[in-house]
């Protein structure tokens, strides 16, 4: 089994796009976890002082960027130097934001709901974020129909009580995974809510069913609807 914690930067990145490895998911989700939230962070306070709800979701939405068209940005990705991924994933991180922030103040602005100052970023942003709070919430009606569909067997209650803890609660996912009847680390939980936003997102997107499966990167619809 490989030791992926023994894995130079270059050689796990090149692992995580090419494989369905979960073990290198994890090792990459605590190696590389506080680069990309710290950039989010940052960034996001361009905008608005963020919420520790809205932070997590702009840092799942980096995964999920990673992630998509079989990690095209992974398997692009190459290094100049030993250190080269931070920059990157600063930069991949940065620009979800950004997007995110975008998308939400031109939804805003084409609603008719308010006429916003262009050169007022801040309320402008504070208040679309206000309105896909609305939209956030309407769509979780959904959600736990969506989780009792992609998790099964045995360990579904476990997966659905996690993902509310998080989501629900609040709870971090260090405060998870000190619970002792989950059998979980922290990277473990990461991975697990990782891999269940992924399908979550992908059955809403879709209105297909999809099964549990092993793997954390997000396969194109088209192979996922063929298996």
């Amino acid at each position: 089994m490989p030791r992926y914690p023994d894995y130079a930067s270059a050689d796990l990145v090149r692992a995580c796009a090419r494989s369905s490895d979960g073990g290198a998911w994890e090792e990459f989700i605590r190696r590389f976890q506080p680069v990309i939230a710290g950039a989010v962070l940052r960034t996001a306070r361009q905008w608005v002082e963020p919420s520790r709800t809205q932070l997590d979701d702009l840092i799942q939405d980096t995964y999920l960027k990673l992630c998509e068209n079989n990690s095209n940005l992974l398997t692009s990705f190459q290094p100049r130097h030993e250190d080269s991924i931070y920059g990157y994933l600063r930069v991949v991180a940065a620009n979800v934001v950004h997007d995110h922030f975008k998308g939400a103040l031109a939804a805003k602005r084409g609603s008719g709901l308010a006429h916003l100052e262009s050169d007022n970023v801040d309320t402008c942003a504070a208040d679309a974020d206000g309105f896909e709070s609305v939209a956030r919430r309407i769509q979780l009606e959904r959600v736990d129909d969506v989780l009792r569909q992609i998790t099964v067997g045995k360990d579904q209650d476990k997966k659905r009580t996690i993902f509310w803890l998080r989501y629900r609660q609040g709870f971090t996912a260090r405060e998870i995974a000190s619970i002792p009847s989950f059998g979980l680390t922290t990277e473990g939980v990461e991975s697990m809510l990782l891999r269940l936003v992924v399908m979550i997102r992908s059955h809403l997107q879709s209105s297909q069913p999809h099964r549990d499966v092993k793997v954390l990167k997000r396969q194109n619809r088209s192979n996922k609807q063929g298996t």
